[in-house]
């Protein structure tokens, strides 16, 4: 932990990223209550959710070629300034007062495109920042990075809301703007892959690759896929908080607070992170998520919104820990080549149904009441517990190590059971 404080371009990239993640967490609270104010309808609420996420599905793969093909820092660099202008274009309208209601998924497809650009090329770039045996601790940190702004965020989207609708849009916009500058200013060159030997892109060869080694390795197997079927879960869940608070007519700013103790926790979470992996075996770990999950299902015995908020508490808490061991054991495991494409392969895979949770909860609160609305949601996470219980990648877990020189993922026994 004491290399990463002495780490001059991952701090600058945590500190770019936190930012960008606080603006990020504003304007995700702006977005319903806007479309809300605009039309009334909870389910084109879901539609601007469901335009803000399809696009790391769509364009997930590409993504992850061009961060293997491409230089890295200078496509985070183009995302920022893309999502800086598209973010800022609401903030305009709305301060003009002539937002139509079309624009706000436009943009919100453009902020997810950019995302899913950004995304795997800031993974790659964490991969050429960090060595591989403070992968985990980075990973940790970064979580909680996540959740301070998580926590942050909401309920300050909430306030600026309040204050003005154009305030959340605009903030965003200059935190992508910030995250930009900090992204120009690291050090470290960007490692990729210009050629591999005639140097052309193949999209289908590279693609086959990235699916092939993720394929061959039982643990990122099953739990791209194990924890990618739980992605629709969390955004629904949120959406639907929003909904009923609204219905029970609650002001923005205790929205914006009981979104922001789902954030607390999963900032407690991080900082117990450390404490938990080495207590706990990375099975156990993982376990604790996906028991945690079918937690809302308490809002059918009482509908309220402070239980539905305090239903996914848990899940809050599990999470950074989960992710800890299961994004250090996939990045430590995979060879610096194949980074971009394989997490891009894995991403497809796992936010496939994402989009879907948000429309899926909109268009259930329209047609019929919270409670058997959130029953036919949350339901799925019983059967996903039980698949996590019985499943033997989770069981035989080896912890990975990277040859440095070779690039090659070699597993070592893993000395916590």
């Amino acid at each position: 932990m004491n290399s990463l404080r002495r780490n001059r371009d991952f701090l600058l990239l945590q500190v770019g990223q936190l930012l960008s993640s606080a603006g990020g967490q504003a304007a995700a609270v702006a977005y319903p209550l806007v479309v809300l104010a605009v039309t009334h309808s909870p389910a084109l609420a879901g539609v601007v959710s469901f335009a803000r996420m399809v696009p790391s599905v769509l364009f997930g793969p590409l993504s992850g070629v061009l961060s293997d093909r491409v230089n890295r820092k200078a496509l985070m660099i183009i995302s920022d300034a893309f999502r800086a202008v598209a973010v800022g274009s609401i903030a305009l309208t709305l301060g003009l007062n002539v937002l139509p209601y079309w624009q706000i998924p436009i943009v919100a497809f453009v902020e997810g495109a950019f995302s899913s650009v950004f995304n795997p090329a800031a993974a790659g770039m964490l991969r050429s920042i960090v060595p591989v045996e403070d992968l985990s601790s980075a990973v940790a940190t970064q979580q909680a990075r996540s959740s301070v702004a998580q926590l942050g965020g909401p309920p300050a989207g909430g306030a600026l809301y309040a204050a003005s609708r154009a305030f959340p849009f605009l903030i965003d916009a200059a935190s992508y703007f910030f995250s930009m500058v900090a992204v120009i200013l690291l050090r470290t060159r960007s490692s990729h892959v210009t050629s591999e030997r005639d140097g052309r892109w193949r999209l289908r060869t590279d693609l086959a690759e990235g699916w092939r080694f993720l394929w061959t390795q039982p643990f990122l197997r099953t739990t791209t896929f194990l924890y990618g079927l739980t992605n629709p879960i969390g955004p629904g869940i949120l959406l639907a908080l929003v909904v009923v608070s609204q219905q029970e007519e609650l002001p923005s700013t205790i929205i914006g607070a009981l979104l922001a103790t789902f954030s607390g926790c999963l900032l407690i979470g991080s900082l117990l992170s450390g404490v938990v992996r080495r207590r706990l075996s990375p099975r156990a770990i993982m376990l604790l998520e996906l028991l945690a999950w079918p937690g809302p299902l308490l809002f059918t015995l009482w509908p309220n919104a402070y239980v539905l908020a305090a239903s996914i508490l848990p899940v809050a808490l599990a999470i950074p820990a989960t992710d800890s061991v299961v994004v250090a054991q996939r990045l430590a495991a995979t060879p610096d080549r194949l980074v971009g494409r394989v997490e891009s392969v894995r991403s497809t895979i796992a936010l496939v149904l994402a989009p879907f949770g948000s429309l899926a909860a909109g268009v259930l609160l329209d047609a019929m009441s919270a409670r058997p609305a959130i029953l036919i949601f949350a339901l799925p996470t019983v059967p996903l517990a039980i698949w996590g219980l019985l499943s033997p990648a989770l069981r035989n877990l080896a912890v990975h190590r990277v040859e440095h020189r070779t690039g090659v993922g070699q597993a070592v026994p893993d000395d916590r059971g």
